[in-house]
């Protein structure tokens, strides 16, 4: 594999833009997509970029990528708090990992303070907007650079 990315994104991500502007800002998933799409482009990985409401689709996808990805950026949303399932198909992968949220989940509600997927991640980006999305493009390539040395 070729430096090859999938970002993976939880429920409700498809209405970035609309949603809660104060949390998750103005950027619409469509121009979130893009952005991500031309930062890859331009560093030389391969991105893919799914989104799904649905637990077991996230599972699906988490588990299709220990063959075709060599790693992952997951923005679990509301699943990061209450889904062994998402956790467990993580912990299988045994490739980087980035935990990648919008919002500061530390900073919010009591229970959005426990994500279940933070220590099985190789690391993790939170409370960063939108642009943590590319912060985390770039953190994935320079972990994937050190380990293809």
């Amino acid at each position: 594999m070729n430096n090859k990315i999938i970002i993976v994104n939880g429920p409700n991500l498809n209405l970035l833009g609309e949603r809660e502007q104060s949390q998750y800002g103005s950027t619409t998933f469509k121009e979130l997509k893009e952005n991500c799409l031309k930062k890859s482009n331009e560093i030389g990985i391969k991105l893919e970029f799914a989104q799904s409401n649905i637990e077991g689709e996230l599972v699906n996808l988490i588990q299709d990528a220990r063959k075709k990805f060599d790693g992952i950026i997951i923005n679990a949303a509301g699943f990061t708090h209450t889904s062994v399932a998402i956790r467990d198909a993580l912990d299988l992968f045994k490739k980087p990992i980035i935990e990648l949220h919008i919002s500061n989940i530390y900073k919010r509600e009591e229970f959005r303070h426990k994500s279940l997927i933070s220590d099985i991640a190789t690391g993790g980006i939170f409370g960063l907007g939108a642009e943590g999305y590319i912060l985390a493009i770039i953190s994935i390539q320079k972990i994937l650079q050190n380990e293809n040395r």
